[in-house]
């Protein structure tokens, strides 16, 4: 084998992006260690299912989010952490829920056994319910630490909410739901797909990601042209995202992934299963072309938001 052959791929993360990351994570676990504590008369039981859960890995992709965008806005401070810690709180109850055999009926996640496996589903549901509930109250002390104003406030909860909820990544769940299997039914039930998948992961992926960078730029007090701008930026970020998750899931080492199972086997609408995937790969590089522009207002202020929307498509996990 010669030596080209046999050299490591390059690590598609830039330094700054991975600085970023890495900083953020070790900051919101300090955060949410204090959170996950700061109720001691909770039962026990819950507060280990949700600690399961919560420090089971990952990236920490939105509250590094949360923080770069104040970043870019012009704020930095422990307050940023608390919200993104809310952000963290509620990525990871949509996905113990998604894990559930009601929903994806997944038995790994990150490599190891899913919240209901070792909880049980009631104690997950519960423990889902208790992250997403406590995310509020974060996002609250969040605010008052900053010192937002009562519309300010009202704004930032608003805003996760939004993001959270039917009008968000709830209501991109049920369309994926009931998109399921609808490839297989032939052209009749199969038109518009490709209008409903984009529904689907603007909603499930892309306005949570949303929610983060809006969380910062009110956290920061940011002009509504930066808002809408770091908007534009979460929504293309968000749909490139997935649609490199569609690819992995195909292409991608399953170890590397954390995970058994495959959309396809689940008869999942994909951007894949729809476009294939040359034509995936397509539109996840013009998806993060659409995402680094939107960031033009910031310049070098948001450069690790840039590194990010060309990360999340060269990823391999």
């Amino acid at each position: 084998m010669s030596a080209a052959a046999s050299a490591p791929a390059a690590d598609p993360m830039s330094s700054r992006l991975k600085e970023s990351l890495s900083g953020a994570s070790a900051r919101v676990e300090e955060v949410l260690d204090c959170l996950l504590a700061r109720h001691p008369d909770q039962p026990e039981t819950i507060r280990k299912a949700m600690r399961y859960s919560i420090f089971a890995g990952g990236k920490r992709l939105r509250p590094m989010l949360v923080a770069e965008a104040a970043r870019a806005c012009g704020r930095q401070g422990r307050d940023i952490f608390l919200c993104a810690a809310a952000l963290e709180m509620i990525h990871t109850y949509s996905l113990i829920h998604d894990d559930l055999p009601a929903m994806d009926d997944d038995d790994l996640r990150r490599g190891r056994p899913t919240c209901h496996k070792v909880y049980g589903e009631a104690m997950a549901i519960l423990a889902g319910d208790g992250l997403l509930t406590l995310a509020f109250e974060a996002a609250a002390l969040a605010a008052a630490k900053a010192g937002l104003d009562g519309p300010q406030t009202a704004e930032l909860i608003r805003a996760v909410a939004r993001g959270a909820g039917t009008q968000g990544m709830v209501g991109g769940q049920v369309a994926d739901l009931e998109s399921e299997g609808r490839l297989r039914q032939g052209a009749p039930r199969a038109r518009g797909l490709g209008s409903t998948l984009s529904f689907i992961h603007l909603h499930k992926t892309a306005a949570l990601i949303v929610a983060s960078v809006e969380a910062g730029a009110i956290l920061a007090r940011a002009p509504r042209a930066e808002r809408a701008a770091l908007s534009r930026y979460g929504r293309a970020l968000g749909l490139a995202f997935q649609i490199a998750d569609d690819i992995l899931d195909v292409v991608g080492d399953k170890k590397k992934l954390g995970k058994k199972g495959s959309d396809r086997d689940n008869g999942k609408l994909t951007f894949v299963s729809l476009y294939g995937l040359e034509g995936a790969r397509r539109r996840a590089e013009r998806m993060s072309r659409q995402a680094r522009r939107a960031l033009a207002p910031f310049g070098a202020k948001a450069s690790v938001l840039a590194d990010l929307a060309d990360y999340v498509i060269a990823r391999d996990r």
